[in-house]
């Protein structure tokens, strides 16, 4: 029906707009809390291969792709070593000079984490497509700290006796 030059549908929904996004966000929820299994959905072969990327880096443990025949799901068990995980948007383009600055500016250091491309030779990290001698767009990156984001919250602390006085 249409009122004043404007189409109304009678239910308007919302449009998933990156689900790589949605993924990682998810993730860093369930680390900062403490899970130890997250589930992610809608999936995509790019969040997959993401995925892949870090479980070889060991920064998450297995998890099961669940064929739903819709948009899948995947059911991933964390290791609690991820501090941070996300997309970067747009993606830029990235050549193997301009590698060491957007790690200056996306990653705390360069010995911790890692940035992930879509490249001619498929989604790499930066280590592998500097072997490679390849650049790339960027799609997100992963880090974990030197002192885990979870281990304060996972230890506790030892409270100290105090001596007594009396002999």
């Amino acid at each position: 029906r249409r009122v004043h030059g404007i189409y109304q549908t009678k239910e308007q929904k919302m449009v998933l707009m990156n689900v790589l996004s949605n993924c990682l966000k998810a993730i860093v929820n369930a680390e900062r809390a403490g899970k130890r299994q997250v589930l992610l959905r809608p999936v995509n072969k790019i969040v997959i291969k993401f995925l892949r990327i870090m479980q070889k880096k060991k920064f998450v443990g297995e998890f099961e792709i669940v064929d739903d025949r819709r948009g899948k799901k995947i059911v991933l068990d964390l290791l609690g070593r991820l501090n941070k995980c996300g997309v970067y948007s747009p993606r830029f383009d990235i050549t193997i000079k301009g590698m060491d600055r957007i790690m200056d500016y996306v990653l705390p250091s360069r010995q911790i984490g890692y940035i992930v491309l879509t490249t001619t030779y498929g989604i790499l990290d930066h280590e592998e497509a500097v072997k490679k001698q390849t650049g790339g767009k960027i799609l997100g990156f992963f880090y974990q700290s030197i002192t885990p984001f979870n281990a304060q919250f996972h230890t506790k602390k030892k409270k100290k006796k105090k001596k007594s006085t009396l002999r």
